[in-house]
């Protein structure tokens, strides 16, 4: 009789056991550093960059960008859920993927990315697409209009964002060829940056930028965005390995080191031209460093960070000189000089600094089937330019129909002189 009930009750369990195996096991370290990494991203945007554009504009212009921020975090939010995802990380095109995820379809308690809920893998994912619109913002604050804004980041995340996304992450052709590009340099940064050079040369300068008056109206307000934006970009940075783990560690730790180099170069590269070293030009530094390790920071060792931080500072510094004295562009925030210069710059130099043959300077190794230095900064090469090329005449095409769609883009000067606050908002930043 015993032998008997301990045959079923051996036999009961293997039904159990063969219906556990057949679900998906999730690593609860990795979704735990997941869902932290997540916050962090969407800290990098509110507040921090609200705050760091925000301090940058004259005090009349305010609370539009904060405005902008906010309203940008809810239209991309909306958006990817209901097809941006779908376009980024669905299908097996080479160039944008399907409409199979519209809604989040199939997205579940259960389904998995990796052993990280997809839901997860989903939301960090969005927190990306907030973040790299209201980037662009910086290029064309203080005289567009709020409906303008609104219909741009749309359309410019259907057609710029979420194929470039699929390109490099999504299994599109560009992660085939095998592009380093392990947190956003080219899907980030080069697309946020080119669509500022486009857009601010088609909106025109601010009236304060011919006249020279350009000045921030709250550097503190500024500074504070600047702190947030490093402490959120260990988990821009970090989370992007998708796990709690060694890799994640190490893109952290280059985050930090190129974020302080950049720093430094930047303030004694001012200090020598300039005579003093200024709060805005260090936080600008930092920020050149960050983008430029951003799609290096899985790849590369802590020796190279350094140099990669270095050259952050330099050249994000004279390409800032450059765009606003040479060619008199008023990219208003400085978006395309230090994040397109920095994601291209970082991009091409994860060719480089991935290498395991340099010594001190070596990284993680090439993409898979690459051998060659030569061949891997061939990829990023093709990276860069396509993805340069491609948002370059996307963005001039979109901005045409947002302008024709809202009768012109850019506010009146009447209106621009008295501050996009009252004109958009009927608000104010500060009681006079």
């Amino acid at each position: 009789m015993l032998k008997t009930v301990l045959s079923i009750f051996f036999l009961s369990l293997f039904p159990i056991v063969s219906l556990a195996t057949e679900e998906p096991l999730l690593n609860g370290a990795n979704t735990a550093w997941i869902l932290t990494s997540t916050a962090l991203v969407l800290f990098m945007t509110l507040p921090g960059l609200a705050l760091f554009y925000g301090g940058l504009v004259k005090s009349r212009n305010v609370l539009s960008i904060l405005m902008q921020c906010f309203a940008i975090a809810g239209i991309a939010s909306v958006f990817w859920l209901v097809v941006g995802y779908s376009l980024a990380f669905s299908g097996e095109g080479a160039f944008v993927g399907n409409f199979s995820k519209m809604m989040f379809n199939g997205v579940t308690e259960g389904s998995v990315v990796g052993d990280i809920p997809e839901s997860l893998f989903a939301l960090f994912q969005m927190t990306f697409a907030v973040i790299t619109p209201a980037l662009i913002i910086g290029a064309f604050a203080e005289r567009i209009k709020f409906s303008s804004v609104l219909l741009f980041t749309i359309l410019w995340l259907a057609f710029v964002y979420a194929p470039i996304t699929h390109w490099v992450w999504g299994g599109g052709w560009l992660q085939e060829m095998g592009l380093l590009d392990f947190a956003g340099g080219t899907v980030v940064h080069i697309t946020a940056g080119v669509a500022a050079l486009v857009t601010a040369i088609m909106i025109g300068p601010r009236k304060s930028f011919v006249r020279g008056n350009t000045a921030p109206h709250n550097m503190t307000m500024t500074i504070t965005g600047a702190g947030m934006l490093w402490v959120g970009w260990f988990g821009f940075n970090g989370g992007s390995a998708l796990a709690a783990n060694g890799d994640a560690a190490m893109a952290m730790l280059v985050t930090h080191i190129s974020a302080a180099t950049g720093a430094i170069t930047w303030m004694c590269y001012e200090w020598k031209k300039y005579g003093k070293p200024t709060a805005l030009g260090t936080v600008t530094g930092m920020v050149a460093g960050l983008g430029t390790i951003t799609p290096a920071s899985g790849f590369v060792g802590p020796a190279g960070a350094l140099i990669i931080g270095f050259l952050a500072g330099v050249v994000c510094f004279n390409a800032t000189l450059m765009i606003k004295q040479k060619f008199k562009i008023d990219d208003s925030l400085d978006v395309f000089p230090v994040h397109g210069v920095g994601g291209i710059l970082g991009t091409f130099l994860a060719g480089i600094f991935a290498s395991t043959e340099l010594g001190l300077f070596s990284g993680q190794g090439f993409a898979d089937g690459i051998e060659s230095m030569g061949a891997q900064v061939g990829v990023q090469l093709i990276g860069i330019i396509s993805t340069f090329v491609y948002t370059a005449i996307a963005t001039f095409l979109i901005f045409k129909v947002v302008g024709m769609i809202t009768n012109g883009v850019r506010v009146s000067d009447d209106e621009e002189a008295q501050g996009l606050d009252l004109v958009d908002h009927n608000e104010r930043g500060y009681e006079i």
